[in-house]
């Protein structure tokens, strides 16, 4: 297993992401900063999950897919259905309940996208490469064609008052959760397994790895995730439509895998962070952000710094190790 050089067993890179959440919660109860820029960090924390959940299925498995905005999608409008439609949630420090009782909704949406992934993955995860990749986009698109035809979340309109739930405490646990599960399964041996079907298929087989469970099984983990994000997201920004989950939404979250190396976990949630600030930091001009915010991505990936410093550290390892 390629260990990564920044959620290390030194554990150097764990204590400089929980004094990075530390900070985090100080500025926001002492209001040093702007309730925009809690806002765009919030969103940044979504994306953390999306794309390390992402990394699983794609960096450690490598199984292309664009549907990962179709479990979002799943995720965050049963989430809101249960909280808004069924349990009539309107104010988030309406009872020291509720926070519980959001969880719970979010857990809710993640698990119907687990079992959809679980069947879907049962059908298309015999396919490999483009073939499966074509499988996905149809699997999101068909998710946006039903949410378009859904009138009792909106339909084409859009599924409005939401009630916001998501605070920056329950982003920060969610988060960590979601990062330390997936780092733990990929340093697994079920993780082990991945990343044989990954290097080599046929070779793992042979010795006794069956593939497909392995596939399924990250499949509908890293679903089970996405759709988690998904939940966040939506009582963040208190309005779920169809158009937010479109394949440009999974081609998002499969470029910040790509600049922060694949496979990398660490490299994941710098780059969702990087890739969710960077636009709002280029709104100075609409004109050259066109130029600029493509321009950036390509010296990023181009350079790719986390995924130069992962390849030494596993040359050093390899050293030590012999």
């Amino acid at each position: 297993m390629r260990l990564d050089p920044v959620f290390s067993r030194s554990g150097k890179g764990w204590i400089l992401a929980l004094l990075a959440t530390l900070m985090a919660l100080a500025m926001d109860h002492m209001g040093l900063v702007s309730s925009y820029v809690m806002f765009v960090l919030m969103v940044g924390l979504c994306n953390v999950v999306l794309a390390v959940s992402l990394n699983l299925i794609t960096g450690i498995t490598g199984q292309f897919s664009l549907g990962h905005a179709g479990f979002m999608a799943v995720g965050a409008y049963f989430s809101a259905f249960l909280s808004k439609m069924v349990f009539g949630i309107s104010d988030a420090g309406a009872s020291p309940f509720v926070p519980l009782l959001f969880v719970a909704c979010l857990f809710a949406g993640a698990a119907l996208a687990a079992g959809i992934a679980f069947l879907l993955g049962s059908i298309i995860l015999r396919l490999t490469g483009d073939y499966l990749c074509i499988a996905t986009l149809g699997f999101n698109q068909i998710v946006v064609v039903t949410l378009n035809n859904l009138e009792i979340v909106g339909g084409p309109r859009g599924f409005y008052g939401i009630p916001k739930l998501s605070s920056l405490l329950i982003l920060l646990i969610l988060t960590w959760f979601s990062v330390v599960v997936i780092y733990r399964y990929a340093a697994s041996v079920r993780g082990r397994n991945c990343e044989a079907i990954l290097e080599d298929e046929l070779a793992a087989e042979s010795l006794g790895v069956d593939s497909f469970q392995v596939k399924l099984h990250s499949f509908v983990t890293g679903s089970f995730f996405a759709a988690l994000a998904g939940g966040m997201l939506i009582h963040l920004v208190q309005l779920a439509h169809p158009t937010q989950f479109t394949f440009i939404k999974s081609i998002e979250i499969l470029l910040m895998v790509v600049v922060g190396g694949m496979g990398n976990i660490a490299g994941s949630v710098i780059a969702a962070v990087i890739l969710t600030v960077l636009p709002e930091a280029l709104r100075f001009s609409q004109d050259l952000r066109l130029v600029l915010y493509p321009l950036i991505l390509i010296i990023i990936i181009s350079r790719n710094p986390v995924h130069y410093f992962k390849t030494k550290f596993s040359l050093r390892t390899a050293k030590g190790e012999k």
